[in-house]
């Protein structure tokens, strides 16, 4: 986990024992990301995800939420309607586990149950950690494109990066203490391998049998290989981005005496 978010982690602990108002959630719905196999669509939704967050509310505007999320990706050029991207013939999926701390805020004063607003849009931002791994299947075999350095890496890339998480949302007061709601949330990771493509093809020579087969499989459905060393095999953007749109539960524990006393 970088330092930073361990520091504002501990930051938040050490606040949460004042706290007199607590609010512990689920949440369920999709993930989605745009990357090198998907460079246009920004609310393609590629595979489930869940969460659980526990959340201090400091008044009705402002809280701040640990989020712990699980989620998957995934995309293949063969799926495109794109027919170069069809022609590269790339493929792949990721488990996605994060950990992120937010900032929440709401734009009308909610309280549930002790509040005069039953509902409100809200926005956060905040940091994450994420770990991943892209995987992929070749011949009715799964294998870790991580370990295989398809792009001739020196080594490995890392399997975790620092993220910011920002996103909006709103949520409704059902009844009592208990609200629903609805969130999308964008995460900008400091990696482009999520999807395991960075930029150019490598020289196959320096590359294992299998890597040489998962770095180029153009051949598998054309039997012409484009991946000639140095030409392009990827987007040449900087960074993928993923999000996640879930549909959340809580329940608030409220005392007066936390807002009015």
């Amino acid at each position: 986990m970088p330092k930073i978010v361990l520091f504002i982690f501990l930051l938040f602990c050490t606040c949460s024992l004042k706290a007199q108002t607590w609010e512990i959630g689920i949440a369920a719905g999709g993930s989605g990301y745009m990357g090198d196999l998907n460079t246009h669509n920004p609310v393609k939704i590629s595979g489930p995800s869940v969460s659980g967050f526990l959340k201090r509310n400091f008044d009705g505007y402002l809280s701040a939420r640990a989020n712990f999320t699980f989620g998957t990706i995934s995309a293949a050029d063969s799926n495109s309607s794109d027919a170069q991207f069809r022609a590269r013939n790339l493929s792949f999926k990721t488990t996605l586990s994060e950990i992120s701390l937010l900032c929440e805020f709401n734009f009308m004063n909610y309280i549930p149950e002790a509040g005069k607003n039953k509902y409100t849009p809200y926005i956060f931002l905040g940091v994450a950690s994420v770990s991943y791994n892209p995987t992929t299947i070749y011949n009715g075999q799964k294998y870790s494109l991580r370990d295989l350095k398809t792009e001739d890496q020196k080594k490995p890339y890392p399997n975790t990066a620092f993220s910011i998480p920002y996103g909006l949302g709103f949520k409704y007061n059902i009844f009592g203490k208990l609200t629903m709601g609805i969130e999308l949330g964008y995460r900008n990771p400091n990696t482009d391998y999520l999807d395991d493509v960075g930029g150019y093809y490598p020289n196959k020579a320096n590359l294992s049998l299998i890597a040489q087969a998962l770095s180029d499989r153009s051949g598998e459905t054309t039997g012409v290989y484009i991946g000639s060393p140095g030409t392009q095999r990827g987007d040449l953007v900087p960074r993928d981005t993923y999000f996640f749109t879930q549909i959340t539960f809580s329940y608030t524990f409220v005392t007066q005496k936390c807002y009015f006393h």
